[in-house]
């Protein structure tokens, strides 16, 4: 297993060790870790998508779970949302250049998933 190593703070390229407790990092991978975030960013990065849509596509998530989790994955820069400023409100959420990097990431945990899941029962 590779251990990245990390810089100190304050630089620019900054790493985050989400070994060491204390790393701010580790936040994030609690977020990333949600089984909502592992479920919507392949959606979203099938190109822009409507509240309604992901509510959908996503059986089972609740309006506050969808919210609060696109809040977090906006804050984190991984995801734009667009008001269109139209009666009645249209807004859209899409992925950044960021989030479309995490995205091919998850596709690749959402297929093993696919083809292994039957394996681990």
């Amino acid at each position: 297993m590779r251990i990245l190593k990390s810089r100190p703070t304050g630089t620019a390229s900054a790493k985050g060790n989400p070994w060491a407790e204390s790393c701010p990092s580790r936040a994030l991978m609690g977020i990333l870790a949600s089984k909502w975030v592992l479920l919507l960013m392949p959606l979203l990065g099938a190109g822009p998508k409507r509240n309604s849509e992901l509510m959908r596509a996503v059986q089972g998530i609740s309006q506050k779970m969808l919210t609060q989790t696109l809040r977090e994955l906006e804050e984190r820069r991984l995801v734009v949302r667009r008001d269109f400023g139209e009666v009645p409100p249209r807004v859209e959420y899409e992925l950044t250049a960021l989030g479309r990097s995490l995205a091919r990431v998850v596709n690749v945990l959402d297929q093993w998933v696919v083809d292994n899941y039957h394996q681990t029962r």
